[in-house]
């Protein structure tokens, strides 16, 4: 039955694609996030689901999308840049059967990521992008926060929708993504249009939120405890009343710590102690290693490059118990372990031109956003008067871009943190963040532009210094 309700369900998608092409795009998103041909048994596995709706959603916007305030943006160049360069590396990497096998899942995440923004136009396709994005990373967010608020979770015991431990439904990957969508479901409470923010949309996202922050705990993941630290850190910047949001946020972390299990402290507690952890030792190393990798081979060793490492290192083990216990160190052997690190990871893979294309793309994210939520603020937008003269209301002028800048912006912080701690650097669904923060970069300039072109002449009447008039306001 399940399976027939999910083929049914994207069969319905894809047929009212026909009318709207752009269903095609979501469609791709829904299918790409939450893998339903791995759900299924019969129907949804039997078909090639992902390739129809690449393929669909390419050829709907080559055919029949007006194409109207598409742009090509220097980041999607930084993509294509990658594109290209990790293409060069698999054909002459360390390990060729490797490298194709995850070549062959990476070129597709990165060229929906450059393809994705060109579709992007409107606010109503922004919206409902990241809307598809947030509900279908909800609904595997919620069925684990059920679980892990039922009692299930622990270390490699959440089960999901899937038991597959890979892509969103690995657990650490799941707990960054749990934790960087909660300033886009903040956002939707209050500037959503699709589901207006009444009380039931905003019911529906204070519980999801909730289920985002149980996912760190279900799955055990240290780096989801270090993502919610920084984002609570972080969401200080836009609050207003700062001291009674660190006391509410401190009031409420000291109420949840009765509930958390024992295994649950047990396992953080090895995040200031690393090399009392043979997990954390052996990332360590592996970042040792892959210094001295690029030393050697500055241009990068293709996908997979870590399976040539080779390493020893010491931990300490303790023997004993009370005044009878014993410390000793004991040497440890370790081969073809993965880099734990997007940071080494693209550099291991990549070597140094791929990481600075890397690095340079996450970065000019960041500044991008930084822009827009700036300039789109309402006191400091370039259309709002100035010199004086009284500034037209609030409602005349946009007020939801500022705000989603500043959600993307804090979504791509935290999964450069939690990217610290695991190898995401092409994970799809931050591939998807990347589009949408091009996306509505694209459209804001495209409204500024548009804004500039309608401007009066200098000396109009009911003009100001800027020369712009309420009427030209974007």
């Amino acid at each position: 039955m399940l399976d027939l309700a999910l083929f049914a369900f994207i069969m319905g998608l894809l047929a009212l694609g026909v009318k709207r092409p752009f269903l095609w795009v979501l469609a791709y998103i829904y299918i790409d996030i939450l893998a339903p041909q791995k759900i299924g048994w019969s129907l949804t596995a039997a078909l090639p689901l992902s390739l129809i709706a690449f393929c669909a959603a390419f050829a709907g916007w080559l055919l029949a999308d007006s194409k109207r305030g598409s742009r090509f943006t220097y980041r999607q160049f930084l993509m294509v840049l990658l594109l290209i360069y990790s293409g060069w590396t698999t054909l002459n990497a360390d390990f060729p059967e490797a490298a194709l096998e995850k070549w062959g899942w990476v070129w597709k995440a990165l060229v929906f990521a450059i393809f994705l923004p060109l579709t992007l136009t409107t606010r109503l396709r922004i919206e409902a992008a990241a809307l598809v994005m947030l509900l279908t990373a909800g609904a595997i967010i919620i069925s684990g926060g059920i679980k892990t608020a039922l009692g299930g979770g622990g270390y490699g015991g959440l089960h999901l929708f899937v038991n597959d431990n890979s892509g969103v439904y690995e657990s650490s990957t799941l707990a960054t993504i749990a934790v960087a969508i909660i300033p886009l479901v903040l956002w939707f409470t209050r500037h959503g249009t699709i589901f207006p923010p009444d009380w039931r949309v905003k019911t529906f996202a204070y519980a999801l939120i909730f289920a985002c922050l149980l996912i760190p705990v279900g799955t055990e993941a240290r780096t989801g405890l270090l993502c919610i630290a920084a984002l609570a850190m972080l969401l200080l910047r836009d609050a207003r009343r700062r001291f009674l949001y660190i006391a509410g946020g401190t009031m409420l972390a000291l109420a949840a710590l009765p509930f958390l299990p024992q295994s649950y402290y047990e396992r953080m507690a090895t995040i200031g102690e690393y090399k009392g952890d043979e997990s954390a030792s052996t990332r360590v190393a592996v970042w040792d290693w892959t210094l001295d990798y690029v030393a050697q081979k500055p241009l990068g060793g293709g996908f997979d490059a870590y399976r040539g490492n080779s390493f020893t290192y010491d931990i300490p083990v303790v023997t004993g118990e009370g005044n009878n216990r014993s410390i000793r160190s004991e040497a440890v052997t370790d081969e073809a372990r993965a880099y734990h690190s997007a940071y080494f990871e693209v550099l291991g893979e990549q070597g140094w031109p791929g990481f600075l294309i890397w690095i340079a793309l996450q970065v000019s994210g960041l500044w991008q956003m930084e822009r827009l939520r700036r300039r789109w603020r309402i006191p400091e937008h370039p259309s709002v008067k100035k010199g004086g003269s009284q500034a037209p209301e609030p409602a005349a002028i946009d007020t939801w871009q500022a705000p989603l800048a500043s959600a993307l912006q804090l979504a791509q912080i935290v999964y450069l943190v939690g990217a610290l701690f695991q190898g995401i650097a092409y994970q799809p669904f931050i591939l998807m963040l990347i589009g949408l923060q091009i996306g509505l970069w694209s459209y804001c300039r495209q409204r500024e532009s548009t804004a500039r072109n309608r401007r009066p002449p200098p000396f109009a009447p009911g003009a100001d210094r800027t020369g712009l008039t309420p009427s030209a306001l974007p």
